[in-house]
């Protein structure tokens, strides 16, 4: 994708963000008081903050740092949510069983990682796209496969591509298990910086907003 860098938000900083998913419904309330709703968005959209992190003139300087190489809002980045950063429970480790990603066909060579919330009612699938690399685990009817010799990871669209002669077989389980950051911008060209307290200095606000780049 043209307008991004593979480069992450300091994690010492944004360890203090704030921030969260977003989704868009308009309601509409009739005379007997029913409500009609319609979700505009069909995918949810995350924002964040990383103001709450700057505690520091040190932590100020690489910010100011980042923002003027990434020109303001210009061009996007990695953000860790410290929130929801694992295909698995936040206190475990990612395994090959973690999501389901796709079932085989025999032909199928590609699959995307994504990531189910919900079960029962409407679960909602997230498709990854910026996965850690080396984070990665990947199953086959619950038999884990090993990197660059079963399969290739494209870890700037989330792509899996399984090597000739090991495509999933038709009605297989394809599973994987990963770590991954979200892709984002800033959502401002401009950094207000408080030296009320010179010592520390702070920016109040630093708005990051999720971007598309697929």
């Amino acid at each position: 994708m043209t307008g991004f860098h593979e480069v992450r938000f300091p994690l010492d900083i944004s360890i203090h963000g704030r921030g969260g998913p977003e989704r868009l419904t308009d309601i509409v309330t009739t005379g007997a008081g029913r409500e009609q709703r319609n979700a505009r968005w069909a995918l949810s959209r995350r924002r964040f903050d990383a103001g709450y992190g700057v505690k520091s003139l040190a932590a100020l300087s690489v910010v100011v740092a980042f923002f003027e190489e990434r020109r303001g809002r210009l061009y996007g980045f990695r953000w860790r949510d410290r929130a929801d950063y694992k295909s698995c429970a936040p206190s475990q480790n990612p395994a090959p069983g973690d999501q389901l990603i796709g079932m085989g066909d025999g032909a199928t060579a590609s699959f995307r990682l994504a990531k189910t919330y919900g079960a029962n009612f409407a679960p909602y699938r997230r498709d990854i796209c910026k996965p850690v690399r080396e984070s990665l685990r990947l199953g086959v009817d619950g038999v884990e496969k090993k990197a660059g010799t079963d399969f290739d990871l494209d870890d700037t669209t989330g792509l899996v591509t399984f090597r000739p002669g090991c495509v999933p077989s038709a009605g297989a389980s394809v599973t994987a298990g990963f770590l991954f950051d979200v892709p984002v911008r800033f959502d401002t060209d401009y950094l207000e910086i408080d030296f009320a307290a010179f010592e520390a200095g702070e920016i109040p606000k630093i708005p990051l907003v999720e971007i598309r780049t697929l």
